[in-house]
């Protein structure tokens, strides 16, 4: 039984990486299939995508480049995978629009929240490219953003090769255990990273719940979708 209808699927752009290339295929596809499995279930589906596939401020410091420029580099690089993933989406048969915060007419219509929304009671898989379309702020921000001014019920973060939000970082300490169930006031005291603070705050004052899972397996979207507990749930109180 689906439990939520409108939903907003942040993935990141280290997740459709291959090893050798910045796109790979078959996780494109598999995204791709499990996304019009939601739609055929009548949910409405918009998507933001990172670009840690093409671009990363790593390389930006690393260059010496300026950080406003690095992150305008970085929408562009949503734009390029929302592209990839529009036209994997149709080949199955779906309607998209691609939805830009940058202006680019040749590729992609604007993003106004109004035919955002229009379009997504419309059936059509809504891809939200190019950021907020300001410097400074991450790819998160934009979820938290986009979710709230589209009244989506919940975010569903997929996390590259991690189960949800863990207890210390993984990386450094091999007894990291998941934690089920958080509020958003425990995520930012706890300062456990997985989001930066302005996303969290905005989905906080918006109610809106953020579900945390491993995108190692796609079928866990449609699994959280129909209401079971994957991953981690993060909570207004």
């Amino acid at each position: 039984m689906i439990k939520y209808k409108r939903i907003l699927l942040k993935i990141s752009g280290e997740s459709l990486q291959g090893e050798e290339r910045i796109l790979d295929k078959t996780k494109l596809v598999k995204i791709a299939d499990i996304i019009k499995d939601l739609v055929e279930e009548k949910v409405q589906v918009s998507v933001v995508v990172g670009a840690g596939n093409i671009w990363r401020g790593a390389l930006a410091t690393e260059i010496d480049m300026e950080r406003i420029t690095a992150d305008y580099m970085g929408m562009l690089g949503t734009v390029i995978n929302c592209l990839a993933l529009q036209s994997i989406l149709e080949k199955r048969g779906l309607a998209t629009r691609v939805c830009s915060s940058l202006p680019i007419p040749a590729v992609c219509e604007p993003y106004i929240r109004k035919k955002a929304l229009h379009h997504l009671e419309e059936g059509r898989v809504v891809l939200l490219a190019g950021g907020t379309g300001n410097p400074f702020f991450t790819t998160d921000t934009t979820a938290a953003l986009r979710a709230s001014e589209l009244g989506c019920e919940i975010i569903l973060m997929a996390k590259n090769g991690t189960d949800g939000i863990l207890d210390k970082d993984p990386r450094q300490y091999n007894d990291a255990k998941l934690i089920k169930k958080l509020s958003y006031n425990e995520l930012i005291r706890l300062d456990l990273k997985v989001m930066d603070a302005t996303a969290v705050t905005l989905l906080r004052d918006n109610d809106i719940l953020l579900r945390v899972f491993n995108i190692n397996d796609p079928e866990n979207i449609k699994r959280i979708v129909n209401g079971e507990n994957i991953g981690t749930i993060v909570v207004k109180e």
